[in-house]
């Protein structure tokens, strides 16, 4: 057969079959085995500690001494709060690669965060997200280091701050910023829930807003005929909600309040609401819409007020705004993440999401976001939960990627 026929190489899938016959990834399958129970402890230890929006500071503290005993070194917290330890001790040679989880939750502070066991489920809020991921980033680099797995890239691991909702990516925002301890990072894979066949390589941008009508006020007869806040901000979700934001796009209002009584006319009512997109122009298109729409909708209100009183205002805060982004499918590190899941006997799948990764996907930095292991739902409510069958493949896979990738180099 002449030479140019010959099928061409891969060299993902080379490197993969490579890594999980070596030793070192057999003593880790053994070892992430036989220590499960470990990692499902500490799972539910982590949970157990609140870590609200902007309140991660306790679980922080907890889980850098976790990541200590995981066998990580020159472990420190940054200015942020992101919980920061490498794998040996770092010093000049190629950039490293980061490995992340996220500490924060969407829970308030004050929610009960106890975890009850039922069978095969683990019940409590952020038992899955990130709970899951946090106790895996734990698990890889005490695995890695008990079974001598040394990659030429160094390894960061990075417990991140802000992940969850209005917390707007902040952690990982500063760890790739100027003074971050991954700015200059070559590549990123988030921990992040459950599963063991997705890979997020695609990051779902979005734009955030807390919308507020402000108005005189009164009695709801005597003052009669005062521009109405909520009829106003009602009239707006009504128009928003006839947006089509089109393939790859949502527009959702999530919260709205205001008012003192059934009887009085509001004095002030807030919203907040999202748009979310793969695209960025249609992320621009959408914001100059939700602009417009909710203009008109107070212009119209204020049109329909009682001669010489007092107009609605309107303020649109921006309470997010989460960069978009991809990393190519041919891309090494999505090649070695397809080949590890596969390796392993399962079929990948690309998909989008919005995750850490969208920050240093922005950036032009090779990232992707990989399930923990196991299975959950309930995603983001009290009653949230996590299966861990099939747990310890999710662990697995991010190690193979890991050899994997440092194996096509």
């Amino acid at each position: 057969m002449p030479e140019d026929a010959l099928p061409e190489r891969d060299p993902a899938l080379e490197a993969a079959q490579r890594a999980r016959a070596s030793t070192h990834f057999s003593v880790a399958r053994t070892t992430l085995r036989d220590t499960d129970d470990r990692t499902l402890s500490e799972q539910v230890e982590l949970t157990e500690i609140e870590a609200p929006p902007f309140g991660e500071a306790t679980r922080g503290v907890r889980m850098g001494e976790l990541m200590e005993d995981a066998g990580l070194v020159d472990i420190t917290t940054d200015a942020v709060g992101n919980v920061c330890g490498w794998l040996a001790e770092p010093g000049p040679g190629p950039s490293p690669l980061v490995v992340s989880a996220h500490l924060d939750t969407v829970f308030p502070a004050g929610t009960d965060v106890r975890v009850r066991r039922e069978g095969n489920r683990f019940h409590g809020p952020g038992i899955g997200d990130d709970g899951r991921g946090l106790a895996a980033l734990l698990a890889v680099a005490r695995t890695m280091s008990q079974a001598g797995i040394r990659l030429v890239s160094p390894v960061l691991f990075v417990a991140t701050v802000g992940e969850e909702g209005v917390g707007n990516l902040r952690g990982v925002r500063h760890l790739f910023g100027v003074d971050g301890a991954g700015n200059d990072a070559c590549g990123f894979i988030s921990l992040d829930g459950a599963g063991h066949e997705s890979i997020v390589n695609a990051g779902v941008g979005s734009r955030r807003y807390r919308v507020t009508a402000t108005g005189p006020g009164g009695h709801s007869w005597a003052d009669f005929g005062l521009a109405n806040p909520l009829h106003a901000l009602g009239d707006a979700i009504a128009s928003l909600r006839r947006i089509k934001p089109g393939e790859g796009a949502t527009l959702t209002v999530g919260r709205i309040a205001g008012g003192t009584s059934v009887n009085a006319i509001p004095e002030d009512v807030w919203l907040e609401m999202e748009v979310r997109s793969t695209s960025e122009g249609r992320l621009d298109s959408l914001d100059q819409d939700v602009h417009e729409r909710l203009t008109l909708a107070i212009a119209d209100e204020n049109s329909r007020r009682k001669k010489g009183s007092a107009a609605l205002t309107l303020d649109i805060e921006d309470i997010g705004s989460r960069p978009g982004g991809s990393t190519s499918a041919q891309a090494p590190l999505v090649q070695a993440a397809i080949a590890a899941t596969e390796g392993l006997g399962y079929r990948a799948q690309l998909i989008p999401s919005s995750t850490d990764a969208n920050v240093p996907m922005s950036l032009g930095i090779p990232s992707v976001t990989l399930g923990a292991g196991g299975g959950m739902g309930r995603a983001h409510t009290l009653d949230e939960w996590y299966d861990n069958t099939n747990g310890t493949l999710g662990i697995e896979r991010a190690i193979l990627t890991l050899m994997t990738l440092d194996g096509m180099g």
